[in-house]
């Protein structure tokens, strides 16, 4: 079986820190290359793989201000589909750009949507829906007017995140500072349980960043750490009393949730999107629809059996089990 396995070009595949869909793509097309199936990484040219590494565009334009994001795009989705007779499947992780070449090529295409921007790109899935097989990410993403091949749960390197059975007194803010992912609301719920908080992540919404969060910033009581990736990502997620996942948004999947729980760190989230579907309410951590709610449950964290967390990460989310549903659906589709 010869995939072609198409990765977005924000960030490296694997990123360095931050580039939740690059760290799919890459950890999806190691699986598969242990597995030896023969894949064609198309992601940027300093990108690193097991398998064949393949592009045109020379670095991510998410940090290279010289990379025009739409130029470079277009020539790297260009650049798969002009080889597509090379592969058995085309396999697009790269948003809704690569459908519109998917009927030039014979290639079956496979399309991973990681979630929507917004409504306005439905008409770009619908329009494709009969071309294309696509999987979400969760139950929850399933958009209603769209045919699915497979709801397929993004899965991790459990052995990448070292287990802590005691963690610390400190509660976790990991992931964008942005209003969607609720910085600001774990702000005042760490602040109302008077719990020391740590917060990593890039700056997505610099204005926010510099209203609802800098000013917290102590040192003390609110510690910002910044975009952290290898030991120090490891070391933040699972040296936490608990993940304060307070999300705005209806959140597709959450990659941070299901890494802190595998560190054994409890995870208090809002309860919108994947969220019931990555956590076991009382068992994992706690689903909350406010911040007074979230604040009671720090109070309850002492009742959550840390163990309990990895090994509900080592049953559901794991690369093995994310990588074998791929080759199924592959298998499936290509007969």
């Amino acid at each position: 079986m010869r995939i072609a396995m198409l990765a977005p070009i924000s960030w490296r595949t694997p990123p360095r820190h931050y580039g939740p869909w690059e760290l799919v793509t890459s950890l999806l097309t190691e699986a598969l290359v242990a597995r030896d199936v023969e894949v064609t990484l198309f992601a940027t040219l300093d990108s690193q793989t097991a398998g064949t590494l393949a592009g045109v565009c020379p670095a991510p334009y998410s940090e290279d201000p010289a990379i025009d994001a739409k130029v470079w795009e277009m020539l790297h989705v260009a650049h798969v589909f002009e080889r597509a007779g090379e592969f058995d499947l085309i396999h697009n992780q790269a948003d809704f750009v690569p459908l519109a070449f998917s009927r030039l090529v014979d290639t079956p295409v496979v399309t991973t949507i990681h979630g929507f921007s917004s409504e306005r790109i439905l008409p770009a899935f619908k329009t494709y829906e009969d071309r294309v097989h696509y999987v979400a990410i969760s139950a929850a993403d399933r958009h209603p007017d769209l045919r699915y091949a497979a709801t397929i749960h993004h899965g991790i390197r459990l052995e990448d995140f070292p287990f802590d059975p005691i963690g610390s007194e400190d509660l976790l803010f990991f992931g964008r500072i942005h209003p969607d992912k609720g910085a600001a609301e774990a702000i005042a719920a760490a602040r109302a349980a008077g719990r020391r908080l740590v917060m990593a992540g890039i700056v997505q919404d610099q204005r926010y960043h510099d209203e609802q969060v800098a000013p917290a910033l102590d040192g003390r009581s609110v510690a910002y750490l910044g975009p952290v990736g290898g030991a120090a990502r490891t070391n933040a997620l699972g040296s936490a009393k608990a993940l304060l996942h307070l999300i705005n948004f209806d959140e597709p999947f959450g990659l941070s949730v299901v890494e802190a729980l595998a560190c054994g760190t409890p995870v208090i989230a809002s309860r919108r999107g994947s969220m019931a579907e990555l956590i076991e309410h009382g068992v994992t951590g706690f689903l909350v629809d406010s911040v007074d709610e979230a604040v009671a449950a720090t109070r309850r964290i002492g009742e959550i059996d840390r163990a309990a967390c990895r090994a509900a990460v080592a049953a559901r989310f794991t690369v093995e089990r994310m990588a074998d549903r791929y080759l199924g659906l592959y298998r499936s589709i290509l007969g």
